[in-house]
C-alpha cells in the first residue's frame, strides 16, 4: 500500500483545514472510489481487451452462462440480473449478435417477446473468459489473506444491506 494515498491526504487536509469535522466515511468512499476506477482501468479493462471483449459484453455472456442450461434469457431477465445499469443494451446486444456471441430468438412463452441467447462461440468465449477474470480477480485480492477476504466480504455485504435494504 502506498505510504499515504490519495483519499488519505484528502482527509488529512480536511482534519487540518476543519479539525472539528469527522472525515472517515468520506476517506472510505473516497478509497472506494479509487480502488473501484483504478481497478477497472488497470486490471478489468486490459484482461477483457486482451480476450477480445468489452466489460459489458462480458456481463452479457456471464449472465448468460450462470443462468443455466440453455443459457437463454427475456431482455428484461438479463438486465435484472445484469451486475450493471440497463444504458446501451439493445446496442450492445446488436454488436454482440453481429459477432455471432449471442443470438435472438423467439420467446415460446410470448410470441411478442424474444429470447437472448449464447451461441457456441459466445459459450466458449464466455468459459474461457471467467476462468481468467476469477483468476485475476484471485490475484487481485491476494495481499489479503483468506480471513481478511472472508472478513472484508462480510463488511461489504453489511454496508450493502445497511444502504439498499428495500432494493
Amino acid at each position: 500500500m502506498p505510504e499515504q494515498d490519495r483519499a488519505a491526504r484528502a482527509a488529512a487536509q480536511w482534519r487540518q483545514e476543519m479539525p472539528g469535522m469527522d472525515v472517515t466515511a468520506m476517506e472510505v468512499f473516497g478509497r472506494m472510489f479509487e480502488l473501484v476506477a483504478r481497478l477497472d482501468r488497470d486490471q478489468m479493462t486490459p484482461l477483457f481487451a486482451e480476450i477480445g471483449l468489452q466489460q459489458g459484453e462480458f456481463d452479457v455472456l456471464a449472465t448468460l452462462r450462470r443462468s443455466g442450461a440453455p443459457y437463454r434469457l427475456s431482455p428484461t431477465q438479463l438486465y435484472e440480473a445484469m451486475m450493471l445499469t440497463s444504458g446501451g443494451m439493445t446496442a450492445r446486444l446488436d454488436r454482440m449478435q453481429k459477432r455471432s456471441l449471442i443470438e435472438r430468438l423467439p420467446n415460446p412463452a410470448d410470441r411478442r417477446g424474444v429470447l437472448v441467447g449464447l451461441t457456441d462461440h459466445g459459450l466458449e468465449m464466455v468459459e474461457m473468459a471467467v476462468v481468467r477474470h476469477a483468476e485475476n480477480e484471485t490475484r487481485l485480492l491476494s495481499s489479503l489473506g483468506e480471513d481478511e477476504q472472508v472478513l472484508l466480504n462480510d463488511l461489504l455485504k453489511r454496508l450493502y444491506a445497511g444502504l439498499f435494504a428495500t432494493d
